[in-house]
Parts: C-alpha cells; sequence; structure tokens
C-alpha cells in the first residue's frame, strides 16, 4: 500500500483508508444495509494486514457503534494507525458540545487520543469563522487530539476552510461522477498545504459497476431514497467504468479508486467497506 503525507500534518497515510460508515450498521437507518459484527471486525483487520493504517469514521455511525467495532478491533496495534472521527453531525458545534463529543469518542474508540478530528459538515458562515476552531485548538493542546479538519459537500465550503487558515485537512466528495472540486478547490488547497481526503470515491458504491437502474435496496440503506433518475445515471456510468476496467484487467472498483488517486493533491480516498472481500479488492487495487 502507498503512502502519502497528508498535508501539513505531516502523517504519512496509505493512500486508501478504511470508510467505517456502512459497519456502524443498519440498526439506525441512514446507512448501507445489513451488517454484521464478526465479519466487520475481520474486514478492519484484513485492511490493516493489507498496509492500510488510516481509518475514518464519525461518532453518528450507527449512534457510535462504528466508533466502538474500530475501537476494538485496533485497540492492540493503536500505535500503528490512524484514527479519524467527526464531531457535530446533529448539526451542535458549540464549544461544550464538541467537548463532549471527543470524550464520548475517545472512550468508544478505547484510545486517550484522536488523530484528527473534523468537524461534520459544519455550515459555511462557521467554516469560515476562526472562532469556530478555538475549542479545537484547546483540546488539541491539551492533547486529546492531534490535527483537526472540516469534512464537507460543496467545493466553495472546501475553499472556505482553506481560507479561514486554522484546519489541517479538508474531506470532500471527489469521484469520476462529482469532478467539481477539481476546477478551485484541489488547487487551492494544495497551495495552502491542507490536506485532502477524498471521500466516496466508489460513488455510494455505484462506480463498482454492480447496480442497474432496476436496483432497489432495503429500507434504511440511503440508496433506497435515491431519485430513480439518479439511480439511472450513477449505474449507467458504473456499467461504463466496468467496461472500461475489464479491457484493463482492472475491477470497476480499482480503475475508479485509480481515477481518484491519479490526482496529487489528494492524499487519501476513503473508501466504505464492511467485508473482508471488499477490503481484499479495494487494497489490492494496485492504483
Amino acid at each position: 500500500m502507498n503512502r502519502r503525507t497528508l498535508g501539513r500534518t505531516g502523517l504519512s497515510v496509505s493512500e486508501i483508508g478504511f470508510g467505517a460508515w456502512a459497519i456502524g450498521g443498519n440498526a439506525f437507518g441512514n446507512s448501507y444495509g445489513a451488517t454484521d459484527d464478526a465479519e466487520s471486525t475481520r474486514a478492519i483487520r484484513r485492511a490493516f494486514e493489507l498496509g492500510c493504517n488510516f481509518f475514518d469514521t464519525a461518532d453518528v455511525y450507527g449512534h457510535g457503534h462504528s466508533e466502538t467495532l474500530l475501537g476494538a478491533a485496533l485497540h492492540d496495534i493503536r500505535d500503528q494507525v490512524f484514527i479519524a472521527t467527526k464531531a457535530g453531525g446533529g448539526g451542535d458545534f458549540t464549544p461544550g458540545y464538541l467537548r463532549f463529543a471527543v470524550q464520548r469518542s475517545l472512550e468508544r474508540l478505547r484510545t486517550d487520543h484522536i488523530d484528527l478530528l473534523q468537524l461534520h459538515n459544519p455550515p459555511i458562515n462557521l467554516i469560515a469563522a476562526r472562532g469556530t476552531y478555538e475549542p479545537l485548538e484547546e483540546m488539541k493542546r491539551e492533547g486529546l487530539i492531534r490535527f483537526y479538519g472540516v469534512s464537507v459537500h460543496p467545493p466553495e465550503e472546501g475553499v472556505a476552510a482553506v481560507q479561514a487558515t486554522m484546519p489541517d485537512t479538508v474531506q470532500i466528495v471527489y469521484n469520476l461522477a462529482r469532478r467539481e472540486a477539481e476546477d478551485t478547490f484541489l488547487p487551492t488547497a494544495q497551495a495552502a498545504n491542507v490536506g485532502v481526503i477524498a471521500r466516496e470515491p466508489l460513488a455510494n458504491g455505484f462506480l463498482a459497476g454492480r447496480y442497474n437502474a432496476a436496483s432497489t435496496w432495503e429500507r434504511g440503506d440511503i440508496r433506497s431514497r435515491m431519485p430513480r433518475p439518479y439511480v439511472a445515471q450513477l449505474s449507467a456510468l458504473g456499467q461504463r467504468v466496468q467496461e472500461l476496467a475489464g479491457q484493463s484487467g482492472m475491477t470497476a472498483a480499482q480503475l475508479a479508486l485509480k481515477f481518484v488517486l491519479d490526482r496529487p493533491e489528494i492524499a487519501c480516498a476513503i473508501v466504505g467497506m464492511k467485508t473482508v472481500r471488499q477490503v481484499e479488492e479495494n487494497l489490492n487495487s494496485g492504483v
């Protein structure tokens, strides 16, 4: 597994990271279908065996269940991995709540520090305000977190984070179907030496080429709520990626990941994985 430097953090991270949203399970909905905790744990350990050292989660994934699984699976190798989590996913970014959230995350993750704490999709006015980051600076001084960043949606939010000058990293959607970050955000982040983490590199799994316009998902899977024209569009793109991948001896997922990682501005692509099979396909991509 190749490693890249995560901006000014200086952390040497695997270019493919383990996205732990899905392993939070579907008990509360807003995830990616059924999971098996034993298989999730095996997937986490297999990812580490294959060279993955960056694990990304959030306190809202499975209402903390994702963090709990990661904490248990990584406890004995904690000094060999970097754990990134997020706080504020419920919309509360006040200093008191952020400190409360960090303390709870530390307990679930079974660690005394978080390598990267990310504000979870805050509004752009908070992203742009330096005061937003004061509680994070305080927790950084106390050793509760090592670095911090923001997780955003549109590129203008990412640019606002860079211009605020405080965040060390920005996590943003980037894939074959969502390329708008290329125009302004990626060069802006690179110039400021802000670490870029690409999320949804497989576009919610569609770029793996396994779905079509008629595909359906169980209740609670976020794809079940997507408009059908959008499903048709993404699945058609996934099928085309699969065709091209077959010509080069790769899987569709591997080709889609290669597209993302061909951008030198991106330090790490976070891939959602919940089975050993998915881990082995994604981390053996050779990109």
